[in-house]
């Protein structure tokens, strides 16, 4: 059972701009079309978990549903799911521990845990097992960070790197 980040920063350590944008992302060359390595991940996983603002940014991006897995949203204000996603996105609330025992109790082991709070609280809970995190040569100079204050350390080991497109570097941590 593992809780798995997997996101893209600037190099200075953002995941959306000043304005939430995500616009810089797609600033990379990618003549070949690649995914980055985004579908081998997807395969691995069980299902994902994310809060209510990045399934508001997902919803807003101009395509269609790109989740083939279960989506639990946590949200303490929303009472029911956007039209047309009832059976793709599903509310979750309460303690995270809690959250995470009852997906593991319904087959739901490889969770994707994706969003900027979302992974903040799941970090200060100690519940990451492994972040793959991509990062952009890009200087944002303020948005929404991937990291914020904890209580104390966390200790993670890099296990691989990839370079993408000449230009980027998937680097993979696990829990050390």
């Amino acid at each position: 059972m593992s809780n798995i980040v997997y996101i893209a920063t600037s190099l200075d350590g953002y995941i959306a701009d000043k304005n939430n944008q995500l616009d810089w992302l797609h600033d990379v060359p990618n003549p070949d079309g690649s995914d980055f390595g985004f579908a081998d991940f997807m395969a691995r996983i069980d299902a994902l978990v994310m809060g209510r603002n990045t399934l508001e940014m997902v919803l807003s991006f101009d395509c269609d549903w790109p989740y083939t897995k279960p989506v639990f949203v946590l949200s303490n204000t929303m009472t029911s799911v956007p039209s047309g996603y009832e059976d793709k996105v599903f509310l979750v609330k309460g303690e995270l521990s809690d959250v995470v025992a009852e997906l593991n109790a319904q087959g739901f082991n490889e969770l994707y845990i994706d969003g900027g709070v979302t992974i903040q609280n799941f970090l200060k809970q100690d519940l990451i097992d492994e972040m793959i995190i991509t990062t952009i040569p890009v200087v944002l100079g303020g948005g929404i960070p991937l990291f914020g204050d904890l209580d104390r350390p966390l200790k993670f080991k890099h296990i691989s790197a990839q370079r993408y497109a000449d230009c980027i570097v998937k680097n993979r941590y696990v829990r050390a």
